[in-house]
């Protein structure tokens, strides 16, 4: 289970031509993505200004627009073309097709059109990779009134434990987990977390991803956040076994 995130995009090249080395080394790699930059510059476009509370963006009605035909659009079929490009069979979707992720309006905070994951059924996504196809998952889900915008992080979490996910790789655009001092944390279990996001050292966009890394734990060994600038990061960390990043244990 591999999550490209927004701020990664930029180096997304190297990690496409990493999951033909995945594929090739017995991995069956799924894809999720966020694109949060790129919601935001629409949104800019329009002269609208992206607010975030706690690390998640506040999603109006319009907002919400905006973020479908950002991610389940653009960025998402982007993705998907690059891949198929690279030789690599691809599928592109969100947790509306098949509504294979169902959630409900997040209310505490409440944040708008936000979603907070009820049920994943991997059914379609084992049945795409059974059949020699790459998963690309945009982070929206079906809410009982129509779509919802999720956290591509927490999905990406969630997504891993419904399968039984091998590892959950984090490719975002920091080297990792850092202490006060600026340092990366090669390794960290729950109360190491949980005291450096109760001190603030953990705080705003890493909350989502170190909690969603904790979560999967009790159904997937290993979870990683990597610096997704680093060439061939994939390769490096989930073949060759090199000590990339911040790895999560339980």
């Amino acid at each position: 289970m591999i999550k490209l995130g927004g701020a990664a995009l930029p180096h997304k090249e190297a990690a496409l031509q990493d999951l033909r080395d995945l594929r090739g080394a017995g991995f069956q790699p799924v894809l999720v993505h966020g694109g949060g930059p790129v919601i935001s510059e629409w949104l800019g476009r329009i002269g609208k200004e992206a607010v975030f509370v706690n690390g998640l963006r506040q999603t109006d009605a319009e907002t919400l627009t905006v973020a479908i035909m950002a991610l389940a659009g653009k960025v998402n079929k982007e993705l998907v073309a690059e891949l198929q490009l690279h030789g690599m069979p691809a599928v592109g979707l969100c947790g509306v097709d098949g509504a294979f992720i169902r959630a409900h309006r997040q209310t505490e905070p409440d944040i708008g059109f936000v979603g907070a994951v009820d049920e994943i059924d991997p059914t379609l996504l084992r049945a795409l990779g059974e059949a020699g196809y790459i998963p690309v998952i945009a982070p929206i889900a079906l809410g009982s009134e129509g779509a919802l915008n999720i956290n591509a992080d927490t999905v990406a979490g969630d997504i891993a434990r419904a399968i039984d996910a091998a590892a959950l790789v984090f490719l975002t655009d920091v080297p990792g987990v850092k202490d006060r001092a600026g340092n990366v944390l090669p390794a960290l279990d729950r109360a190491q977390a949980e005291a450096l996001r109760q001190d603030g050292t953990i705080s705003g966009g890493m909350i989502p991803k170190v909690d969603a890394c904790l979560r999967c734990l009790d159904r997937v060994p290993r979870a990683s956040i990597v610096d997704g600038a680093v060439p061939h990061a994939l390769v490096k960390h989930l073949i060759q076994g090199e000590p990339l990043g911040t790895v999560f244990s339980a």
